[in-house]
């Protein structure tokens, strides 16, 4: 009844110091930081990286609007208010409010996407940066606000819900709605089959004769052919795959498009000539005859079918530069925008925690099927743990008592007999092969005077009686070892499945998202491999606590069995018939 008391509890002690393990992994000390308010308790950091090894550009941007996509790798959605309410943007003094748009915000798959009037980034830097705050209970949500770069005459995002067709920059609205794909480019995308978007004419689309003029959009066709845009004389078609161009009399041709992948198109028309880019490499130029006017209605899509998103007209001349950072952005260029979560106390001098922090952020990003991997392999490693411990020192207790009567049964040269109300050997299992041949001779009245030598069926009577107490003591010596050898197998193939589970959603989200930046794609799987670490950590102690009791109870094992031998040889020495 003790023993079973000292194993209960040393189970509780063992769970006890398993469950501090676990939650140690949440508490990373952190030391503290300024933050713009206090009631907002995270924020995500944004780097616009314009060095080399992000995108290096040579000239400063002013005005331009950034797209911020949020997601579980970079946004505690869970801390936020449920419709983004609290949202707010930062500038990089971390003073000043900068405006908004947002164009998606879905907290149920942790997914938003953020439009961001950045005023000037500067070339050649890592310190562009913004703030997205959040997690204010009391914030109530902002009026959206126009979002453009400079020079934008109209901008259509195609984000509504109801397919309506509405100019960001406030202008213009198409007639007709449209059919919108949810998981486009950034949040939704117009999909279009043949049939033009048509918007009105506009003093803010037209263009004078000889002025500066951009059109540029994001398309992944279906088709090889199909009119994109087309105001007044200017016409931007796919023909057989390739784009093509006509203002007036110029025209040009050039571009490939990448297959079944979203490209970046671009027309640009200034100082008499006219530049097509694809992907922000310029595919095509012509030299203009005679300066035009553009003007009048715009058709865009008509006998094209596909997706199309971010549809910009600007009546100011679009830089190689420009066209470059916008693509690099609007398309989750990872070497150009990278972001990570902070929280209220967790980094220095507007740095992250990149450090100190990194296993809360695994933490943060772990799943739920992840969590209840774990919950599996802590409950795994506390049961394996209890073993070890208590199997550690019953075998310690068993090897101390049975050197202990093997020793007095060695010395005794008179009866071996003798030796029943030996005391202190009460975890020994000699002692109890011991007693239990004892017993055995005891029905034949050994020992007692009178009493008929053993012979050789009795003496191999007694044996068999004590090999059978043998077999019960190998089973109590190897009793629960089960449970290492569970933890040994199960708990790495445990992991692998919360890993292989945690991938598959993080890669599900990116595809929704349609976000390939590698900071949406890191933590979640860095937070999935979590779970084979943990199953590791709780294979590998198990084996070596296996194989160390496993060597244990194999020389306990072998020393019963000499002994049965000794015992019985030395019961027909003093017993057996002559």
């Amino acid at each position: 009844m003790k023993l079973i008391d000292r194993e209960f509890w040393s189970f509780r002690v063992v769970a006890y110091l398993a469950s501090l393990t676990v939650s140690a992994f949440a508490v990373i000390p952190q030391p503290a930081l300024a933050w713009w308010q206090a009631d907002f308790k995270q924020r995500t950091k944004v780097t616009l990286n314009t060095t080399a090894s992000g995108l290096a550009i040579t000239e400063p941007l002013s005005s331009v609007a950034v797209p911020v996509r949020l997601h579980s790798g970079n946004f505690d959605f869970l801390g936020a208010k449920p419709d983004g309410a609290d949202l707010r943007v930062v500038a990089a003094d971390d003073k000043t409010p900068l405006k908004f748009w947002v164009e998606r915000y879905d907290s149920a798959n942790e997914l938003a996407v953020l439009w961001v009037a950045v005023p000037a980034v500067a070339p050649g830097s890592d310190k562009n940066l913004l703030y997205v705050y959040a997690g204010n209970a009391k914030a109530v949500v902002e009026p959206a606000a126009v979002v453009v770069d400079s020079g934008t005459a109209a901008a259509f995002r195609f984000s509504a819900a109801d397919g309506s067709v509405v100019d960001a920059a406030g202008g213009m609205t198409a007639s007709r709605p449209v059919t919108v794909e949810p998981n486009g480019l950034l949040g939704g995308s117009a999909r279009l089959s043949g049939t033009a978007i048509e918007l009105p004419p506009s003093e803010r689309t037209r263009a004078a004769a000889g002025a500066a003029y951009a059109v540029s959009l994001w398309i992944k066709p279906d088709s090889v052919s199909g009119e994109l845009f087309a105001q007044g004389p200017l016409l931007l078609t796919l023909n057989a795959g390739r784009l093509q161009v006509r203002l007036g009399a110029a025209q040009l041709s050039g571009g490939e498009l990448p297959p079944s992948a979203w490209a970046q198109v671009v027309v640009t028309i200034a100082a008499g000539r006219i530049v097509l880019y694809v992907d922000g490499i310029a595919a095509g130029q012509a030299e203009l005859s005679g300066a035009l006017a553009i003007d009048g209605p715009i058709k865009v899509g008509a006998g094209y079918s596909g997706l199309l998103d971010e549809l910009q007209v600007a009546t100011t001349a679009r830089s190689a530069e420009w066209i470059r950072f916008a693509r690099a952005a609007q398309g989750a260029d990872a070497k150009l925008v990278a972001s990570e979560t902070q929280r209220d106390g967790d980094a220095t001098g507007g740095e992250a925690g990149a450090h100190g922090g990194y296993m809360g952020i695994l933490v943060k990003n772990l799943t739920i099927d992840a969590w209840v991997v774990i919950a599996i392999l802590g409950f795994m490693f506390a049961i394996a743990a209890w073993v070890m411990v208590v199997k550690m020192r019953f075998v310690g207790l068993a090897d101390r008592d049975n050197r202990q009567f093997l020793e007095r049964f060695r010395n005794e040269r008179a009866d071996v007999l003798g030796l029943e109300q030996a005391q202190g050997h009460t975890n020994s299992s000699l002692y109890r092969l011991y007693l239990a041949g004892l017993r055995e001779l005891k029905k034949r009245n050994v020992g007692q005077a009178g009493s008929a030598a053993l012979s050789g069926a009795s003496l191999d009577a007694v044996k068999a009686s004590v090999d059978a107490d043998l077999v019960r003591e190998s089973q109590r010596l190897n009793s629960q070892m089960v449970w290492l050898t569970i933890a040994i197998s199960g708990g790495p193939f445990l992991g692998l499945l919360g890993t292989v589970v945690g991938v598959m959603i993080t890669f599900a989200a990116i595809a929704a998202a349609g976000d390939v930046n590698v900071n949406a794609i890191a933590p979640g799987i860095a937070a999935a491999l979590l779970a084979t670490v943990a199953g590791l950590a709780v294979a590998i102690p198990a084996l070596f606590g296996y194989n160390y009791l496993a060597s244990r109870i194999k020389n306990i094992s072998a020393d019963m069995q000499i002994f049965v031998d000794e015992f019985i040889t030395r019961v027909a020495e003093q017993y057996g018939a002559r």
